[in-house]
């Protein structure tokens, strides 16, 4: 039964807010302007963990994983990236958890490019 006043899907204090992990493929003018500095500092402000990376075809490619409502913020604001940024496609899809088990508890990072 559900409590008095107490909005659908509201987290307690103390409760754990459910956790979404994304991996995002972002298209256009995105590298060599800053884009994954940019990414880095939202993810950090967002209590984020994950990565950023350049891809060889020339989009970034991010993992982002966190509080449902952390991330999907996150998401929203990859369309804007930094100001000399164009940003064309930004194509999500939900990741497996495994694909951060290797950095967890390592916050954001910017990594290798592939």
């Amino acid at each position: 039964m559900a409590e008095q006043g107490r909005a659908r899907g509201a987290v307690r204090e103390g409760e754990e807010q459910p956790r979404l992990i994304v991996r995002a493929m972002i298209g256009g003018r995105v590298q060599g302007v800053g884009y994954r500095a940019w990414t880095q500092i939202e993810a950090e402000a967002l209590g984020l963990e994950g990565w950023v990376r350049n891809r060889m075809n020339g989009e970034v490619e991010a993992l982002f994983a966190g509080p449902k409502e952390a991330v999907e913020a996150i998401c929203a604001r990859l369309w804007r990236g930094p100001p000399a940024a164009r940003v064309a496609r930004v194509d999500l899809r939900e990741a497996d958890p495994a694909e951060l088990s290797a950095r967890r508890g390592a916050g954001f990072q910017q990594i290798g490019t592939v």
